[in-house]
């Protein structure tokens, strides 16, 4: 039930927005000022300690910069103060779903009244909540009304294409996309969802276009984007060196913009190696929750992980859900404040964590889990590719959980990167060194927990998957205790949804031919070649 703002509430609004001290603190705000407005806020503060307009800029700011738990802790405060304040609650949702928290988030938005819940920010939140927990019918149809009442939206028209993706209504996703390119011919993100429906091939107007936007003077974010669609195209024309050069054009942009330090991971890994020895695990063993319901498929992007989540969701005990951000969310939540001084880091700090908390973290994801489950079936696939970083982690929190490592050819899988542009994360996959250093990072890892827990992860090869379907599927089911199923010989029959870039790939039979569409570009490649040393060579032996 919404709650609606008392007179006083209003007033008291009406009367903190008149202060000209709370003018310029939105000013600064609007201009990047951070510290002067954080400061002149305080000021208000100082004079009016329960003024909740300035609590909840202050909440703003914190969000801003990433300090979540402050920014949650200012919005409540103001709400405790004014709980029909609705920009603050509609604030407290937004940063519950930044924390994965999407069933708070939602009761949130449920509390937020009157013409609020018509503002196009509401309904995007609202959709991104929705689409979070799986619900995409309803959150397609807030974009299709945000786009309906403001067609110069473009985040909602790339928003609205991309969940049409995902349930598979191809057509209306193109449409979609076609929307935002109508309003602003050079939009980068509409050009590059285009190229990422893989099935999808552009028109010799859609080229000359592409080139011309690329001719522009336009800002980097667009660019990028126009230079990863035009090496798609080409790329579909049989240009391979003229794709190339756009690919890594794009890359190169990218790249530029993320500064990413590969040995950041490389120690990570030695870490990690270090701390999970047999004894280690073998004493913590059993200590989390037993539930057996969680199959994890993980890997390195575009490594197949996709293709084996639609096999597995098409078993009658098993339920697809999404790439869960759970894992992740709880090692967040337990990692050290930055601010709160010395402290034992992840992974180090898990030695330090008794049975009950181990346990308690288990049930907590277990709990956030739940959201995303929409039958009753006994199992259900978290298809999150970089929770191999946390297999330990994983280990003691959910002992009983399976795990599943899809593994493909390096260079197949480092090509597939470079053509691939990320909505967020996967830092290190726009640089072929980078990438090559990362994987053999990731072998590494993998190769550690085949020796200190053996038998714990099974590893799917994607070449062989695609050469004998049908007894990799058999050894896939019988390793995670389960009886064989016709259905998953059948699984691009489903219709669920399927948010990763091979959404369309998974809808269609195993295409035989596609495991070396990488051969093409070899000669481009010789950088990963050699980052991956010996990750590259025991694949070849």
């Amino acid at each position: 039930m919404s709650i609606a703002p008392t007179q006083a509430e209003i007033d008291a609004i009406e009367a903190s927005t008149r202060d000209p001290d709370i003018g310029r603190a939105g000013e600064a705000m609007m201009n990047g000022d951070i510290y002067t407005a954080e400061a002149t806020l305080r000021t208000v503060l100082a004079r009016r300690p329960n003024d909740f307009v300035a609590i909840r800029m202050l909440g703003e700011i914190a969000a801003s910069v990433g300090v979540l738990t402050d920014a949650e802790a200012l919005f409540r405060h103001a709400l405790q103060l004014a709980p029909g304040f609705a920009y603050a609650r509609l604030h407290l949702a937004a940063v519950l779903h930044d924390q994965d928290r999407p069933v708070e988030a939602l009761a949130e938005i449920a509390n937020i009244h009157g013409e609020f819940l018509d503002y196009a920010e509401t309904k995007a939140l609202h959709a991104d909540v929705l689409e979070n927990v799986g619900e995409y019918p309803r959150a397609i149809e807030l974009y299709r009304e945000i786009v309906a009442a403001y067609p110069s939206n473009l985040e909602a028209w790339t928003r609205l294409a991309f969940l049409l993706k995902t349930v598979g209504q191809s057509d209306e996703a193109v449409e979609a996309a076609r929307g935002a390119l109508r309003e602003r011919p050079e939009h980068g993100e509409a050009w590059w969802l285009l190229a990422d429906f893989k099935t999808f091939k552009f028109t010799d107007e859609d080229i000359a276009r592409l080139e011309q936007a690329i001719a522009s003077p336009l800002p980097d974010d667009d660019l990028l984007r126009l230079h990863f669609a035009l090496g798609k195209a080409l790329e579909d024309r049989k240009q391979p060196v003229e794709s190339f050069k756009h690919y890594a054009a794009g890359n190169r942009i990218r790249a530029a913009q993320l500064g990413y330090d590969p040995n950041g991971i490389t120690r990570f890994v030695d870490r990690s190696v270090a701390l999970f020895t047999p004894e280690f695990l073998s004493q913590r063993a059993g200590f989390g929750d037993p539930a057996p319901d969680p199959i994890f498929v993980l890997g390195l992007p575009r490594s197949g992980s996709t293709l084996v989540e639609q096999i597995l969701a098409s078993h009658s005990m098993i339920e697809g859900t999404a790439e869960l951000p759970y894992i992740h969310a709880l090692v967040r939540d337990i990692e050290p404040d930055p601010r709160a001084g010395v402290a034992t880091p992840y992974p180090e700090l898990l030695a330090e964590l008794p049975p009950e908390r181990l346990r308690e973290l288990g049930a907590l994801y277990l709990e956030r889990a739940r959201a995303h489950r929409k039958t009753d079936r006994p199992f259900f696939i978290d298809k999150m590719p970089n929770n191999w970083m946390h297999v330990g982690f994983i280990q003691l929190i959910l002992p009983n959980a399976k795990i599943v490592d899809t593994r493909r050819h390096p260079l197949a899988t480092g090509y597939s990167n470079l053509k691939q542009l990320y909505a967020r994360g996967q830092e290190f996959s726009y640089d072929l060194t980078h990438f090559g250093r990362h994987y053999a990072d990731y072998v590494r890892m993998m190769a550690h927990f085949d020796q200190v827990s053996p038998g714990r992860v099974h590893r799917v090869t994607h070449e062989r998957l695609v050469a004998d379907t049908e007894g990799e599927i058999r050894r896939l089911l019988e390793a995670l205790g389960l009886p064989f199923d016709e259905a998953c010989l059948r699984f691009h029959e489903s219709r669920r949804a399927v948010k990763s870039a091979s959404a369309e790939q998974v809808r269609r039979p195993i295409r035989k031919d596609a495991a070396d569409d990488w051969r093409a570009f070899e000669s481009e490649l010789e950088p990963l070649k050699r980052a991956l040393g010996p990750a590259l060579e025991s694949w070849d032996s």
